[in-house]
């Protein structure tokens, strides 16, 4: 029975390799290394699949390798097989050059695949976490089709947007939560540390306070008790709607509600139909069967709402069905959407047209999240004077009657 042996090899270059290999003993490892022209170094039998898991401590997750990281990859791959370089030698010189430590890793380990006579897309698509099934597809029919390089440029121009689209949706989103943490904290602060200060000072005056002062007191003591339940309350509501999101219920529930919610709803949904069009358009452009399109785009769609959708698509392309006409069923897509995809079916040009939805919703998406900029800042900061300078001015209302208060 083969087992699994892990290995450190130098190169015809000198430069240090390692990666797995599964060999009856440990000779013919060093046999098959030497095969491939490495010096072996060291050789090693891993312990049972029990015994090898990987040590992970908890609330500690392993770093994923960045969008960023993999687009300049597949940007500088493309070049280098243009080039004329071999796709060994470029993978060689990738792994080397690459700022990333865990993708340098993956690429040795792709390398090693294919010099043991694997193709490209069946090396990539051992590591899931690496190379998103949308890689592994595009790749594939880069190869069937003799365009890898072209392919390449493709991937790199989709991953690159996609960065671009997320990168603006959380720039909208972070300034109205940073907002409210501050919010949330300076009004804790008060209540339990300034608040009591000013309550100890005025007992010993004697004398009724001021309505809003005596309201702010009360609230001071309460804030004591409910701060911390609501700390915990917090904490265990979020492990709570993490567990839920890990169900097909839950997420549909919560996808569902992100689309209803004033203002940001309009945006996940744009988002999520520019991601939707850009996934198809690189897809279909590179050759990839339409049903595994529509498979491929639905599981990386981020949205259950436009996953289900495109489940229905699929099932009507296999009956014969056009695109248009299932997608016109499903109130999640806009007529605009449902007319561009039908004009891309009567002239062939699905993909054309599908980009050019992608571009539209992509700068939908821009102008709403510089609208949602410029309304929330004055909003909030009008929220957090507010609430502050109430608060002050219910601390120092008694002054203005420091005399009444003195017996």
């Amino acid at each position: 029975m083969a087992e699994t042996y892990a290995y450190r090899v130098r190169d015809r270059g000198g430069s240090l390799l390692a990666g797995t290999l599964e060999a009856d003993s440990v000779p013919l490892v060093v046999s098959r290394l030497r095969e491939l022209g490495y010096i072996p170094l060291s050789v090693e039998k891993r312990a049972a699949s029990g015994l090898q898991t990987e040590v992970r401590i908890p609330g500690f997750r392993r770093r994923r390798i960045k969008t960023e990281a993999l687009s300049v990859f597949s940007r500088q791959f493309s070049t280098m097989i243009d080039s004329g370089l071999s796709l060994l030698r470029a993978l060689a010189v990738l792994a080397e050059q690459t700022e990333s430590p865990l993708l340098a890793e993956v690429l040795r380990d792709v390398r090693l695949e294919v010099e043991q006579g694997s193709s490209l897309s069946q090396a990539l698509a051992k590591h899931p976490k690496t190379f998103p099934r949308i890689y592994v597809a595009m790749v594939k029919a880069g190869e069937t089709g003799g365009g890898l390089d072209r392919v390449l440029v493709q991937l790199a121009d989709t991953m690159e947007k996609q960065v671009a689209l997320q990168r603006k949706i959380k720039s909208a989103m972070a300034y109205p939560v940073g907002v409210l943490c501050l919010v949330f904290a300076i009004l804790a602060a008060m209540l339990i540390f300034i608040v009591p200060t000013f309550k100890s000072m005025y007992s010993s005056l004697g004398g009724t306070l001021p309505l809003p002062t005596r309201i702010l007191m009360k609230a001071s003591s309460a804030a004591l008790i409910l701060i911390p339940l609501m700390v915990v309350a917090g904490v265990c509501g979020l492990f709570a709607f993490r567990r839920a999101l890990q169900t097909e219920r839950g997420r549909t529930a919560w996808d569902n509600l992100k689309l209803r919610v004033p203002l940001f709803g309009k945006l996940v949904h744009q988002s999520a139909l520019a991601r939707m069009a850009r996934t198809m358009s690189s897809l279909i452009r590179s050759g990839v069967p339409l049903i595994e399109c529509l498979e491929i785009t639905k599981d990386t769609s981020g949205n259950t709402v436009v996953a289900n959708a495109l489940s229905d698509v699929q099932e009507g392309v296999r009956g014969g069905d056009a695109i248009a006409r299932r997608l016109a069923n499903h109130a999640v897509v806009p007529p605009m959407v449902t007319q561009m995809v039908a004009v891309g079916e009567e002239s062939g040009s699905v993909d054309t047209m599908l980009e050019k939805v992608a571009l539209f919703y992509e700068s939908r998406v821009e102008a709403l999240v510089n609208s949602l900029t410029s309304l929330l800042e004055p909003l909030l900061v009008v929220i957090l004077g507010g609430l502050v300078g109430s608060m002050v001015i219910s601390l120092y209302l008694p002054m203005f009657k420091i005399i009444n208060l003195v017996h």
